[in-house]
């Protein structure tokens, strides 16, 4: 009885001494190695493209900016360049896609997506400011701005400020959600757009069409001839 007794108080004293004993516990609570377990809500970059095109159309976009190879594009907020990689197919050969972001970091991401497919001499990555286009006058045939829109601080001198980089009958197209639809036409008429076409088939969004409006000459008018004076007679 008495050595059950020591052995059962043996027992115990060393259970305690192991519970107390941080290193033990790091021991046991170290999680098992392995494998990493896949993330099941992380989607491939081949997936998201796929489904990407699936929600949004792309070629729809592209049709609307009227791309052709050789065009030079701008793709406003290409972010880690879904549309971007669209753009670069249409316009190659001898086009280029100018794609700007605020965050460099997203951009530098572009090569990945173009670089399967051969386009990434084809797009130039540009850092710009946020309310600012950063694009070179008269040298675009067309600039995209794709869900972007509402983020400017003044959607109107945004615009305004982007005519210029436009050729002749350059094109700017706004892609967005429906509900964008009425500030995106407001801006472009005040900043001296025009619409010319608009596509409603992606469900719940708009892809609208513009070119600057050509200004108003003012009718001529015809000076008035001096009246004759009517000879008096003799």
């Amino acid at each position: 009885m008495r050595l059950s007794t020591l052995s059962l108080l043996a027992a115990l004293a060393l259970a305690s001494a192991c519970k107390g004993d941080p290193a033990q516990a790091r021991v046991e609570d170290k999680p098992p190695t392995g494998p990493a377990r896949p993330d099941p809500g992380r989607i491939s970059p081949s997936d998201e493209q796929a489904r990407f095109d699936r929600e949004r159309h792309p070629e729809l976009i592209v049709k609307a900016l009227g791309l052709t190879p050789g065009a030079i594009v701008a793709d406003v907020g290409a972010g880690t360049g879904l549309l971007t990689i669209h753009l670069a197919r249409a316009v190659a050969p001898g086009g280029r896609v100018v794609a700007t972001d605020v965050d460099g970091a997203v951009l530098d991401m572009l090569e990945s997506r173009l670089a399967p497919e051969h386009l990434v001499d084809v797009v130039e990555r540009r850092v710009v400011s946020a309310d600012l286009p950063g694009l070179e006058a008269g040298r675009y045939d067309a600039i995209l701005l794709a869900q972007v829109d509402h983020y400017f601080s003044d959607p109107a001198a945004w615009l305004r400020a982007a005519a210029p980089a436009l050729k002749a009958n350059g094109r700017l197209v706004i892609e967005n959600r429906t509900y964008h639809r009425e500030p995106a036409l407001a801006a472009a008429a005040a900043a001296g757009f025009r619409l010319v076409t608009e596509s409603t088939e992606v469900p719940g969004e708009f892809i609208a069409t513009f070119q600057v409006a050509a200004p108003v000459t003012p009718p001529t008018k015809t000076p008035d001839k001096p009246a004759v004076k009517p000879k008096e007679a003799p």
